[in-house]
């Protein structure tokens, strides 16, 4: 792999070129706490030249080890924010009738 900025190689694993030291990764890290001490790291890798852009969560322990790991593409992270975002209380017919008809006040 190339350095993102320099363009000399990298090992893979090197967060940063030993030439420049640039950061070879850009990514925001999010931690979501669980039951019994436990946690959901979630990190979103932004694209760079020879990555495309992925998220990663993983599962902590209590001692602050990861326990299991797995990376999704964006479409799937973007599947994955809808199935998690609140589910709307089902409206009324009524409700879906206004809404069509324009109404947006109820009628007294």
């Amino acid at each position: 792999m190339s350095c993102v900025h320099c363009g000399r190689d990298v090992q893979q694993a090197f967060r940063f070129c030993p030439w420049c030291g640039t950061a070879q990764r850009r990514k925001l890290v999010e931690f979501f706490l669980g039951h019994e001490g436990r946690a959901l790291r979630v990190s979103r890798y932004f694209r760079t030249l020879d990555q495309q852009p992925q998220v990663r969560v993983s599962v902590w322990n209590e001692h602050g080890e990861a326990q299991a790991a797995v990376s999704i593409d964006e479409q799937e992270a973007a599947r994955l924010a809808t199935f998690l975002r609140p589910a709307r209380a089902p409206r009324s017919a009524v409700s879906r009738l206004r809404e069509a008809a324009g109404i947006r006040r109820p009628i007294r």
